[in-house]
Formats: C-alpha cells, sequence, structure tokens
C-alpha cells in the first residue's frame, strides 16, 4: 500500500502510525507543505493521511499552499473516492474542502477529554468499536462548526459537538490526537501557538504535568491508533 502524507509542520507527523506502516510493509510519503514541498500526482496513493499544524484553514494570505492542498483533498476524496484520514487540522481541511465551515471555538481544547459517539458513530466501521464513550487527546482552538453536505457527525462533546466526522464511506476526519508518542508534547511546546493555547486551556502547573500523564496513557493512544490503522487497510481493501 501507497500512503500519501500531508504535513504542516515537522513534529506534526504521523507518529505511532509509522510503526504499524513499517509492519505491514507499507510505502509513505510525506509532503512538508509549510517548507514548500509541492503535492505530487495522486494516481499512485491508495490512502492520503492529512495532519494537524498550528495555522487556520482560513489563513490562506499567509500560508498560500492551503489553496492546492484543499485541491487535492477534494480530488481525492470527491473524484478519485479513495480512502482519507485527517486529524486536527486535516480533520478541519477535510471539511472545508468539501464545503463545510471551520471557526474559531470559545476556549482552545487541550489535554484529556472524552468524546461520545454519536448514533452514526455507534454503528460507524471505524469507531464503532471504541464507544460509546472514550479518552481522547486535545490540542486544537478551532473546530467543525458546519458539516460539509453528506457529511456526518461520528463523535461529539460538549467543548466542540463534530469531534469525528465521515463523508460517505471512505473518508474520515478526528480533531482529537491518537497517534500520539513519547515526543509528542515536548516537540509540540517548542511551538509558541501551541504553547500558548496549552498555557491558556489548562495554567502553568497542568501545562508543566501534560508529559508525565501523556506517557502514562500511551498504551490506550497506541491501542487506539492500531485498531484505526487496521480498519483504514481493511476500507482500502474493499474500495471499489
Amino acid at each position: 500500500m501507497r500512503i500519501l502524507v500531508l504535513q504542516h509542520l515537522d513534529v506534526e507527523h504521523p507518529g505511532s502510525f509509522r510503526e504499524f506502516w513499517a509492519e505491514h510493509g507499507h510505502d509513505w510519503t510525506a509532503v512538508e507543505l509549510d517548507a514548500g514541498e509541492a503535492i505530487p500526482d495522486l494516481s499512485p496513493f491508495d490512502l492520503m493521511v492529512v495532519m494537524g499544524g498550528p495555522m487556520d484553514v482560513w489563513q490562506e494570505a499567509e500560508h498560500p499552499w492551503l489553496v492546492p492542498e484543499k485541491a487535492a483533498i477534494r480530488t481525492w476524496v470527491q473524484e478519485m473516492g479513495r480512502p482519507y484520514l485527517g486529524i486536527c487540522l486535516g480533520h478541519q481541511l477535510l471539511a472545508v474542502a468539501l464545503g463545510g465551515e471551520v471557526g474559531l471555538m470559545a476556549a482552545p481544547e487541550v489535554g484529556f477529554a472524552q468524546v461520545n459517539l454519536t448514533e452514526a458513530g455507534a454503528t460507524d466501521p471505524l469507531l464503532g468499536g471504541f464507544g460509546p464513550t472514550y479518552s481522547v487527546f486535545q490540542w486544537h482552538g478551532a473546530e467543525v462548526k458546519r458539516l460539509p453536505e453528506g457529511a456526518v457527525a461520528l463523535a461529539a462533546n460538549a467543548a466542540c459537538p463534530v469531534q469525528a466526522m465521515r463523508w460517505g464511506r471512505h473518508a474520515y476526519g478526528l480533531q482529537y490526537h491518537v497517534e500520539i508518542t513519547p515526543t509528542t508534547v515536548p516537540e509540540w511546546q517548542a511551538i509558541p501557538a501551541y504553547a500558548e493555547s496549552l498555557k491558556t486551556a489548562l495554567g502553568p502547573v497542568a501545562a508543566a504535568a501534560l508529559e508525565g500523564e501523556v506517557a502514562a496513557r500511551l498504551p490506550h493512544f497506541n491501542a487506539m491508533a492500531r485498531r484505526l490503522d487496521d480498519g483504514l487497510r481493511a476500507l482500502i481493501t474493499t474500495a471499489p
């Protein structure tokens, strides 16, 4: 299987998914859009994975590569009909690329949170086994305000009503992170925008303790990521 990964920051990479892809012998190509790398021809790839980043989906003037990225997502999902996984910013990009709306939250959601599967999520082949309520890791200040036509919300909580979504049967977006590794928190804390949102959401004491708390919960998140990876492989196998 060939996987195309679109990245917006070098430390926001596929994380634990890289281990699973290596186990199964998958070939994956990372394109660092914020460094000026161009999106390649999409036709050789089986799966598109779009990661997070500190920018917002509407900041096209500051980050002009957002324009061709949205176009590539739209082509991949709508025209080519191939499997897609978007995480955090990648989730929001899926929504706006297909005609939805993304905006700022009342307050950033950072750290651990509980999400609840919706009725559609409870029977979803990718997420249905996680519920009805499960713990996730968050680090975002924007959210999907309006789903694109044809999309359904799969998970929600009080802070953010679209924690996960599906468009059609093959395109998924997750607002939360399951790919985290032992280096995730210290690497993200080094990004000024992330450090600011972390302190705003948690306060300095809880922010300082976050790395250790994440380390204690890594087995949980790694198991979630592996189950998602298994589901994506099954989706690709049955894709038309």
